[in-house]
């Protein structure tokens, strides 16, 4: 049965030397060999990341000439943002409240007589 892509992209991010590489590829486009300069992994390691990362549409790579570089896609990264913002809006409000709560014990403060 084939996974939603939020559960395929959460699953992809799971793992920490994948977040690793896409923080990586933020900065540019890399080869495999680059990608795993800073990990204690085999090049074949990382290849079987970036082709999880590829799966969930995180990552493309394309050939150019000999090299395959990867390249980031942060397009997928959109369907996270948008479950997450419901959750955004949940604590807003809860920040909302305790401000509310929170300016209400410092004006209850400065109009005791006994403080």
């Amino acid at each position: 049965m084939p996974r939603d892509p939020l559960s395929t992209i959460f699953a992809a991010l799971a793992d920490p030397t994948r977040r690793a590489i896409l923080e990586r590829l933020r900065a540019g486009e890399a080869s495999v060999v680059e990608l795993a300069e800073p990990f204690a992994l085999s090049v074949r390691a990382i290849s079987k990341h970036i082709g999880v990362l590829e799966a969930a549409g995180l990552v493309t790579r394309e050939r150019d000439g000999q090299r395959r570089p990867s390249r980031i896609r942060a397009e997928p990264l959109a369907h996270v943002d948008r479950w997450l913002e419901g959750y955004r809006q949940l604590w807003n409000r809860r920040f909302d409240r305790l401000d509310e709560r929170l300016k209400r014990q410092q004006k209850g403060k400065h109009h005791d007589p006994t403080g």
